[in-house]
């Protein structure tokens, strides 16, 4: 029998945080096995891993609905479970989304990076930003004009759009299918919804209607692709670690650290995860 681990990402309170689930060792198992498995877990993802040699793992990610090409937050809870059962140290995740380099620290409080895949970032289309906003139930004037919106990739494609307001972000209320409509057609995962509190701290919201969930506490890849995001509008002149807080409305609050530098196309994702 397949053991299947839960855990929660981006967050050492059991009450917070992603839950992911996590398959250490998945050899044997067909794709209708895993998606099977993603549905009775019932998480935004869960993660299937198959050992490859040394501390290197083919890993692929199952929504309850489809799979992913790369999720952020089951990564994490997969190098930690990894680590609790051979110790910390270096890994390698094959994901369908191209190879992912991890590093996990510590004792009993383990934490976990990955380094993205090189991301890139555009500016939105007319045609991609007004079904969304419409879908959303948002106006141009809930967005702020200072952060324009664009679709950014990090292993997968996210549209990146600011709030003009806490209060804006805080009220989320979407056309579930209209929303996963608009996403299924432009080959969207999340829709990054962000509000800058300053320099080095943002707040963020992911609807996933496209995974059958309304919304991710926690979303390391959209935080990788917001990396990329931020080097798109030449926000990044130096090394900068920034905090996005994620899941405070949802009453899952998620801390993931973003760590980017403008001599490297990839970003560096950050984060503990806790057993269930």
């Amino acid at each position: 029998m397949t053991e299947v681990l839960r855990y929660t990402a981006f967050s050492s309170d059991r009450a917070g945080g992603n839950p992911a689930g996590v398959v250490l060792d998945a050899t044997g198992l067909a794709d209708p096995d895993m998606q099977k498995i993603a549905a009775e877990v019932g998480y935004s993802e869960t993660a299937f891993a198959v050992p490859d040699g040394p501390r290197r793992y083919r890993v692929r990610y199952f929504s309850p609905l489809a799979e992913v090409a790369f999720c952020g937050h089951a990564t994490i809870a997969t190098a930690v479970a990894f680590a609790e059962r051979t110790g910390p140290g270096d890994l390698l995740f094959d994901t369908p989304a191209g190879p992912i380099t991890l590093g996990t620290t510590g004792g009993d409080a383990i934490t976990a990076g990955f380094t993205s895949v090189p991301t890139r970032s555009r500016p939105a289309t007319e045609d991609e930003l007004q079904p969304t906003l419409d879908a959303l139930g948002w106006s141009r004037d809930d967005l702020d004009p200072a952060w324009p919106p664009h679709v950014a990739f990090a292993g997968n494609d996210h549209l990146v759009l600011a709030a003009a307001t806490r209060d804006r972000l805080a009220r989320l209320d979407y056309d579930f299918d209209r929303l996963a409509g608009v996403m299924r057609e432009h080959g969207w995962t999340t829709v990054h919804l962000f509000w800058p509190e300053n320099e080095d701290t943002v707040h963020a919201r992911d609807p996933f209607p496209v995974g059958g969930v309304v919304e991710d506490p926690a979303t390391g890849a959209a935080a990788a692709a917001f990396g990329g995001y931020l080097k798109a509008l030449g926000k990044v002149t130096e090394p900068r670690r920034l905090t996005i807080v994620q899941g405070e409305d949802m009453g899952r609050r998620s801390e993931l650290l973003v760590d980017v530098r403008p001599d490297d196309e990839r970003v560096t994702i950050t984060g503990t995860a806790t057993r269930l």
